[in-house]
């Protein structure tokens, strides 16, 4: 390394300094470890990258506080030249093995499509990852799943990956996240090993990715996992690959966007009452821990963005009724369970919020609420809402009414009479119309 008219106060060590202590391990040695100070004069610094990635990456995301370390050029931006190293001169140590060997623990033992609780929100994505996992690049090639978090993505990724292991043991199976991908990307670069990694995610015959967004303002990581996809999908082979959002929501490119429509988009959504009760029931058996209907259903009930949270819930009961020795009563699990039931902000109630709440709760279409379908789910939905719109909204009955297709107040009060009559006497329908509150933060 050449360091030549470094001043007293090295600016770039400070930048360093305070990267350290900003940025994750894994972040900083990728990233900030290999660069090399050249030259530093007050005017600027002379850097050298191992690869175009590293200079990308830092003009990216941390051009705004380099400003504050060093000075600006002409056009406002850090005053730093970028050299891409070659050769080290000096005997180079031996480079560790960047691919690891395939092994049947990258898959968590708890996920395998055996205890993946089924039902009406996650049926169909259920079935497609089966299809997948039964015949691998045969149908639905890629298959990406998307949804919210902790409503089981990486469960589904992790099952397919558990049946192909065991079902199709001569398949190359490899399970990674984004951002592993990225770091196995820049350790091949910066080992000069690049070709082998090629040659080893295109060999695969089932390639499964979690959390694709992570891959989004990347451009240079995303061309090399866009060659990827497209020689692994040429070949037939099977991907498979999860997200927070559908592709067209991602900050990707059309062409890697194009790519992932190929096939089949999943959405998976929050569990319905009946299904996180079936959820609750499974996670406390397997802890040991009764929970009748009742208590079980006022879990279910406050407790409804992700699984996730469900097994919080069960984990401290847990706690709670062993260390405590305690019967697990709806007083008690209110007490203990507090601070995780969800609780929305007051804010003003509008027919349109009431409108979208009921949509949530009873799995149907604004436009259908404000139809004139007589199905019965969406009549019976219609019905709630207008009940609801009546106790809540402080407008003139024709005003609101309005809003339902230009339906009449007479029809309106109907509807409010009918739900008004059935509630004390239909349990399920009370439990409906609470989870219609609570999602207006009422």
């Amino acid at each position: 390394m050449i360091e030549c008219e470094i001043e007293p106060k090295n600016a770039w060590s400070e930048f360093l300094d305070f990267v350290q202590k900003k940025c994750s391990v894994t972040e900083y040695q990728n990233w900030f470890s290999p660069i090399k100070v050249i030259q530093s004069t007050p005017d600027g610094i002379v850097l050298e990258v191992p690869n175009i990635f590293v200079r990308e990456y830092i003009m990216d995301n941390y051009q705004d506080i380099l400003l504050n370390f060093l000075p600006s050029n002409g056009e406002g931006e850090p005053s730093i030249e970028f050299v891409v190293g070659g050769p080290k001169k000096e005997k180079p140590k031996p480079a560790p093995k960047a691919l690891p060997a395939k092994s049947s623990s990258s898959f968590n033992k708890k996920y395998t499509f055996d205890n993946y609780i089924e039902g009406p929100s996650n049926q169909f994505v259920k079935s497609a990852a089966v299809g997948v996992a039964t015949k691998p690049g045969k149908s639905f090639n890629p298959l990406f799943i998307h949804g919210g978090v902790g409503l089981g993505k990486t469960h589904l990724l992790h099952s397919i990956g558990h049946y192909v292991e065991t079902h199709h043991k001569r398949l190359k199976v490899k399970c990674i996240t984004t951002e592993a991908f990225i770091n196995d990307l820049v350790d091949n670069l910066r080992n000069k090993s690049v070709d082998k990694m090629k040659r080893y995610y295109r060999s695969l015959d089932l390639l499964l990715v979690d959390d694709i967004q992570f891959l989004q303002s990347r451009l240079n990581f995303e061309e090399e996992f866009c060659n990827t996809f497209e020689s692994l999908i040429n070949q037939s082979k099977q991907i498979v690959i999860t997200s927070d959002n559908p592709p067209s929501e991602l900050k990707l490119s059309d062409r890697m966007i194009a790519r992932m429509e190929w096939g089949l988009v999943a959405n998976v959504v929050p569990p319905d009452l009946e299904t996180r009760v079936a959820i609750l029931q499974y996670k406390a058996a397997g802890k040991g821990l009764h929970i009748c209907n009742d208590v079980a259903f006022f879990i279910a009930e406050h407790i409804y963005n992700n699984v996730r949270q469900i097994e919080g819930a069960i984990n401290r009961l847990s706690a709670y009724s062993k260390m405590m020795n305690i019967d697990l009563s709806i007083d008690s699990v209110e007490k203990i369970l507090s601070s995780l039931f969800q609780k929305n902000a007051d804010k003003h109630i509008s027919v349109e919020s009431i409108l979208k709440s009921v949509s949530a709760v009873f799995e149907v279409k604004i436009s259908e609420i404000r139809g004139d379908s007589r199905t019965k789910n969406i009549a019976h939905a219609r019905q709630v809402a207008m009940y609801l719109a009546k106790e809540l909204v402080t407008e003139s009955l024709m005003k609101i009414a309005s809003n339902f297709g230009g339906k009449t107040h007479s029809t309106l009060l109907h509807a409010w009479k009918k739900i008004k009559t059935r509630i004390d006497q239909d349990e399920m329908l009370e439990r409906q119309i609470g989870m219609v509150k609570r999602g207006l933060g009422y």
